[in-house]
């Protein structure tokens, strides 16, 4: 199955950004890597990260760790009809958010997730979902044209598509934004750019310094 092994982000420090991503939120390069890149990006970058959590508990320590390493609150943690969660922003201007369907805490507090999930913002949900069939990932949820949710195997990222707009609402940011996407996506379909210009390379092992 296609699916995506790794994502790079591309950050204008690298040193910082490996600081930053290991502090708040216990994350490597065995999922997320990182590249120098000083190529111009402003406003709403056109995509999120998501760390999906077992219980509020684990919410809240992992948006304090985020606040506490730097990052800025654009949704305080908060309830609502699906659960609970919160919106920050990394130093390096990537979107984060940190969210549980669950309503109450069942166990210890920590600060582990269960998922890491890459959403998305496209144009047209229905032509990208066929674009992204057509090299080879199989759809594990869908709604229309306003959410697709690709399959993945344990332990890698989960791919969603969302409508650009609605993605950004739901990250509490204007869905304005010109530029880079300073996002890079690793996995086995090879190297290709999809319908709304996101760059995806063949997977590559890791080396000392990724």
């Amino acid at each position: 199955m296609t699916s995506i092994a790794s994502i790079t982000l591309e950050v204008a420090d690298t040193t910082a950004a490996a600081l930053f991503y290991s502090s708040a939120f216990g994350l490597d390069s065995s999922r997320l890597r990182l590249r120098a890149c000083a190529t111009p990006t402003s406003g709403f970058r056109g995509f999120t990260l998501s760390l999906v959590v077992s219980q509020p508990g684990n919410v809240d320590a992992l948006i304090g760790a985020a606040l506490d390493a730097g990052a800025v609150a654009l949704k305080p943690a908060s309830k609502s009809l699906w659960g609970y969660g919160g919106v920050v922003q990394a130093p390096d201007g990537t979107i984060w958010k940190i969210a549980t369907s669950a309503k109450k805490n069942t166990g210890p507090v920590t600060r582990d997730f269960d998922e890491l999930v890459l959403l998305i913002g496209v144009e047209d949900v229905k032509a990208s979902k066929q674009f992204y069939v057509e090299q080879g990932l199989a759809v594990g949820k869908s709604f229309g044209g306003k959410y697709v949710e690709f399959a993945a195997g344990a332990g890698l990222v989960k791919l969603a598509l969302y409508k650009r707009r609605a993605l950004a609402k739901d990250a509490g940011v204007s869905a304005d934004g010109t530029g880079s996407h300073r996002l890079v996506l690793s996995g086995d379909a090879g190297s290709f750019i999809d319908p709304d210009g996101f760059v995806w390379e063949a997977t590559a092992p890791l080396t000392a310094d990724a």
